[in-house]
């Protein structure tokens, strides 16, 4: 074993997937604690609300020591005292906050939708902190506006210009001052409802005339951030020119898809960025891999056992638990020599899966 290790957040599933594959014995603090996340931890603990998060790695610490730390969405800023293995506590924080990250790309002149005045539309509406894009929303008066603060009430918000183009990503590892790109994604938004614009899948490859572009943009973005392992960034590709979104300090929900694209342990290499080590050279893809996850389409209770589905599912739920609907209920993969056959494989799966899900 290379060591014990802690992921800790709102959802650490592909992390803690990614650390045993490593040879890492894991531990986690989850919300969700789904089978899969179980059968790859040696112990875990499950919490309800944000706010619990901190109690509940209190409480694992008590029984067991860490040789490291590593942080997923809702816990990049929490203090601790475990040998923390990702971007510090002082370096994170701007990222975490939209409004530092448009700031950051203005200083360091990478296109980036620009922010409106007031009384400016359509308007794009973000939450200031959060990840996933799932509050995010397009407004086109002074009623769209008042109607989403009326949703979310209290939550600090930005407005940008809306950009038309197509949502993709770039999966880096840094050491603080350099950077490389590891792999270039097409990001599954929903694309209705109100949650439009939130994240659902991804697929890895990306193969576009502006990915070169993006992924420069990338090397570049991560180098300057002062953010240490594995990062992502977001853009949205134009007609011409690839708009950096966000920053993303840490694992990404791409984790699974580039990993079976290329072949490669992201956990690997985020420990070596963070001791200071890069890859040598860019990976090349062995196929194709897209990633879908299935939501609730009204409440349902999910009675049969998934795990008969393996390896073609993941963030697989135990038996009788009950999903309100637009709750995400599981991951379904698909994989190819090309997009078309990948996405072909990923159909067949939702449709094997839907059976037992109804």
């Amino acid at each position: 074993m290379n060591g014990r290790v802690l992921v800790a957040g709102f959802a650490t599933r592909h992390v803690v997937q990614s650390a045993a594959r490593a040879g890492y014995e894991v531990c986690a603090v989850d919300h969700f604690c789904d089978q899969d996340l179980v059968w790859n931890t040696i112990d875990r603990e499950k919490f309800s609300d944000l706010e619990d998060l901190p109690d509940a790695i209190h409480t694992i610490c008590q029984r067991h020591t860490f040789d490291h730390l590593v942080v997923t969405s809702g816990a990049e800023d929490l203090p601790t005292t475990l040998p923390l293995c990702g971007t510090p506590k002082d370096k994170i924080a701007r990222f975490l906050d939209k409004l530092d990250i448009q700031h950051f790309f203005e200083a360091h002149n990478i296109p980036v939708p620009r922010l409106l005045a007031a009384g400016d539309y359509p308007a794009m509406v973000k939450p200031r902190r959060g990840a996933g894009g799932w509050r995010n929303t397009i407004v086109r008066d002074a009623a769209g506006l008042s109607a989403w603060e009326n949703l979310y009430p209290g939550i600090p918000c930005i407005r940008q210009e809306p950009v038309q183009g197509v949502p993709a990503s770039v999966c880096c590892v840094t050491d603080g001052s350099r950077a490389r790109a590891i792999a270039a994604n097409e990001q599954i938004l929903r694309g209705n409802g109100e949650s439009m614009f939130g994240f659902c899948g991804s697929v890895t490859p990306f193969d576009h005339p502006l990915c070169q572009q993006m992924i420069t943009r990338a090397e570049q973005i991560a180098a300057a951030s002062g953010c240490i392992g594995t990062i992502g960034i977001d853009f949205v590709l134009g007609h011409e020119t690839a708009y950096a979104i966000e920053v993303n300090p840490r694992f990404q929900g791409t984790i699974d898809t580039v990993e079976m694209a290329y072949g490669c342990n992201l956990f690997r290499y985020h420990v070596d960025a963070c001791a200071g080590k890069l890859p040598l050279v860019s990976l090349l893809p062995r196929r194709v891999a897209a990633r879908s996850i299935i939501f609730a389409e009204r409440d349902i209770r999910v009675t049969a056992d998934l795990k008969r589905l393996v390896p073609y599912v993941a963030d697989i739920p135990w038996p009788d638990t009950f999903f309100e609907e637009g709750q995400a209920v599981v991951s379904v993969y698909g994989q190819g020599p090309t997009r078309e056959s990948a996405f072909l494989m990923l159909d067949k799966h939702i449709s094997t899966v839907r059976q037992y899900i109804r």
